[in-house]
C-alpha cells in the first residue's frame, strides 16, 4: 500500500464490519528507519531513528456487548474476547497476541479495557525491518487507553512487545513512533531517554530497499546478541556496554570482543553522524552509514547475503554516498543515502540486479521523516 491511508475508506470499512458500534476514532503510529545506531538501544546506547511516512492505523469504537474484537486487514481475520477473560489470555503464536500484549500491560497499570471494536490496517511491511510491530503496539496502546493523560505510551508498547514475543528489545522503535518529527531524525540516549530532533539535509534522499526475506535465525540470533553483549559487559565489570571503552576490550573472548567493539564504535558513529547532519555534510553521513554496515556485518554478524548484496549494489550506483542494513538483521531492509537526482537510477539498479541475484523483486521506497503517533480521525 502506498503511504497515506484513505481515512474515509477506512471509516467506511469499519462501519461495515461493526454496524452496531459507536462513533469510530482512528489512531496512526508510524514505522521507522534508524539512520544509524543499530543494536545499541538494548545496550543503553545512542540511536538516530526517524519516523517514516508509512504507518499502522487502528480504528476503534465502543461496543455494546461486553467484548473486545479486533479485525486485521492484513490477515483478513477477526478475533474476540469477553472482557472478563482478558486477564487470562494466553499467547498462542498468532497475530492477535500483539493485541493481547497491550491488553495485559494496560490492565497491569490499572487502566481498564472497555468493550471495543478494532480495525487494524498497516502500510508498514511485515518483516521488512521498519518496525511494523512497534507501530502496531503504539497505535493499539493509544486506542485501548484512549490516550489517557500521563501514560507512557512508548514504554507501555515496549513492555507489550517484550511480554508478547519475549524479545528483549530496547525502547527505540516505540519511542520514535511516538516522538517522530517531520523533516528530522531523533537523537535518543537510551540510557537517560533524553532526546532532541536533528534536522536532515534537504539534499540527501533516503531510500529503503526491502530484501523480501526474513531468515528464521533472526529472532534467536537477536536474543543471542543481547546475551553476548550482557556477558561482555559483565566481563568488563560494567553495567552495560554503554559504559565501556575500546581500550578495555582487548582481553575479552574473541566473539565478545567483536560484539563490544560494534556497540562502542556504533555509539561513536551516531555522535559523528549528528555532527555531519547538522553541518550538511552528506558525504560524511554516507561514510558513517557504510561503516555501520561493515561493523554489523563483521563484528556483530547480523547481516546476510541478501542484505550485503543490496548494500554493495547501492554503493556502486553513482550518487549513492552510503548504505547499510537496518533493523535486527538476517533479512529485512537496507537504507541508502544519496543525492536526490539519483533516486531513479538506484531504483532501477537494485530491482534489476537483485532479481538476477535472488529471483525476487525488492520493494524500493523513498522514505521521509514524518510526525509521530496521533489521532487522525475525527
Amino acid at each position: 500500500m502506498s503511504a497515506g491511508m484513505n481515512l474515509p475508506d477506512t471509516v467506511r470499512q469499519f462501519r461495515d464490519l461493526y454496524p452496531a458500534s459507536g462513533e469510530p476514532v482512528v489512531w496512526r503510529a508510524p514505522g521507522r528507519v534508524n539512520l544509524i545506531g543499530e543494536h545499541t538501544d538494548y545496550n543503553l546506547g545512542l540511536v538516530l531513528p526517524m519516523a517514516i511516512d508509512l504507518a499502522c492505523y487502528v480504528t476503534a469504537a465502543p461496543s455494546k456487548d461486553g467484548r473486545l474484537r479486533a479485525y486485521s486487514q492484513q490477515f483478513q481475520e477477526v478475533v474476540e474476547w469477553r472482557l472478563e477473560d482478558l486477564a487470562a489470555i494466553a499467547p498462542r503464536g498468532h497475530w492477535s497476541d500483539r493485541v493481547a500484549g497491550v491488553v495485559w500491560v494496560l490492565l497491569r497499570q490499572g487502566i481498564p479495557i472497555n468493550a471495543t471494536d478494532l480495525l487494524i490496517d498497516s502500510e508498514v511491511p511485515l518483516g521488512g525491518g521498519l518496525s511494523s510491530s512497534a507501530a502496531l503496539g503504539v497505535a493499539l496502546t493509544l486506542a485501548l487507553s484512549e490516550n489517557r493523560p500521563g501514560i507512557d505510551v512508548a514504554g507501555l508498547a515496549r513492555a507489550a512487545e517484550v511480554d508478547t514475543v519475549g524479545l528483549p528489545c530496547g525502547i527505540m522503535d516505540q519511542f520514535i513512533s511516538v516522538k517522530g518529527q517531520p523533516g528530522a531524525a531523533i537523537f535518543l540516549d537510551c540510557r537517560s531517554l533524553q532526546w532532541h530532533p536533528v534536522p536532515l539535509p534537504r539534499n540527501c534522499a533516503m531510500v529503503v530497499v526491502n530484501s523480501m526475506v526474513k531468515h528464521e535465525l533472526a529472532n534467536s540470533a537477536y536474543r543471542t546478541r543481547v546475551a553476548e553483549c550482557a556477558e561482555a559487559a559483565k566481563s568488563l565489570g560494567v553495567a552495560s556496554l554503554r559504559y565501556a571503552e575500546l581500550s578495555q576490550i582487548d582481553g575479552l573472548d574473541p566473539v565478545l570482543r567483536r560484539r563490544a567493539r560494534h556497540v562502542i564504535t556504533e555509539n561513536n558513529r551516531v555522535q559523528e553522524f549528528v555532527d555531519a547532519a547538522m553541518a550538511g555534510d552528506v558525504g560524511g553521513m554516507g561514510r558513517l552509514v557504510t561503516q555501520s554496515h561493515e561493523s554489523l556485518r563483521d563484528d556483530h554478524e547480523v547481516s546476510c547475503a541478501e542484505l550485503d548484496f543490496l548494500v554493495e549494489t547501492a554503493l556502486n550506483v553513482e550518487g549513492v554516498v552510503g548504505s547499510r542494513m537496518i533493523g535486527g538483521g538476517f533479512g529485512g531492509s537496507t537504507l541508502a543515502l544519496l543525492h536526490p537526482g539519483r533516486v531513479e537510477a538506484l531504483q532501477a539498479a537494485v530491482r534489476t540486479r537483485y532479481r538476477e541475484f535472488s529471483g525476487m523483486s525488492p520493494e524500493v521506497q523513498v522514505s521521509r521523516a514524518s510526525a509521530g503517533a496521533s489521532r487522525v480521525y475525527p
